[in-house]
């Protein structure tokens, strides 16, 4: 476990309706891998990294896992608020309003990553949060949606670009973010003005210059399908894919 960083706010976002996971019979957020909800390994997660507080946003049709993490003992504040929103925008800029003051690391629900690459991750965008970038994407040459979006990087490292184009070599994100301060109003803005996909609010970052920069590790698994599920299940009780 890495010490406490001071004053990065956590964020889960789990606002979405998991409509293509509903052969799992489970709200998203309770779905388990390896015996844990995930609402549960991604708030544990964040706290074991070094959050200083942890906010979880859940859709209001899954109250039952806001009372899930109710129901636990935490190492770091976890709080957990219920929303109805129509994105993953949406949600992201709703949560930050929850957050305390501070830099943000944010995790989707459903992104599922062995512990060392977590820890990559984390210490990747501390890194780079300290040295003046604004965002942070962890991103993964491995492939396995077919909405994936495609990131271009300069020779550095900084992120130059985001879309559906396949990239060579693979890299696309893989759900994790790191905001600095100032990104914030962004995204409280980008809801006013009608913007309504995450992926449009990253590539609109890029576009405004913002200094945006990746982190990669080898596997990040995105829990859209059944099939996702038992392929996470399966890497994380330690199979090969």
């Amino acid at each position: 476990m890495s010490p406490t960083s001071p004053n990065i706010g956590g964020l889960v976002l789990a606002g979405g309706e998991g409509s293509r996971l509903a052969a799992a019979n489970t709200p998203k957020p309770l779905v388990e891998v390896g015996g844990t909800p995930l609402i549960v390994r991604q708030a544990e997660t964040l706290g074991h990294l070094g959050c200083t507080s942890v906010t979880c946003m859940i859709r209001d049709e899954f109250p039952g896992a806001r009372e899930v993490l109710r129901r636990r003992t935490w190492l770091r504040p976890v709080a957990a608020h219920l929303c109805h929103t129509p994105s993953s925008l949406h949600t992201l800029a709703e949560g930050l309003a929850h957050v305390p003051e501070g830099p943000v690391f944010a995790t989707m629900v459903d992104t599922v990553m062995r512990w060392d690459d977590w820890r990559a991750c984390w210490s990747g965008a501390m890194a780079a949060l300290a040295a003046g970038v604004d965002v942070v994407l962890a991103v993964t040459p491995f492939v396995d949606d077919e909405r994936a979006l495609w990131v271009t990087r300069d020779a550095e490292g900084a992120v130059r670009g985001l879309g559906e184009k396949p990239t060579d070599p693979p890299c696309v994100t893989g759900g994790v973010y790191a905001f600095a301060p100032g990104v914030r109003p962004l995204a409280a803005l980008a809801v006013r003005n009608g913007m309504h996909r995450m992926r449009a609010f990253l590539a609109d970052l890029v576009t405004r210059g913002l200094r945006v920069t990746a982190v990669e590790v080898p596997r990040i698994i995105d829990l859209d399908r059944p099939s996702d599920l038992e392929l996470a299940t399966a890497w994380m009780a330690g199979g090969a894919l």
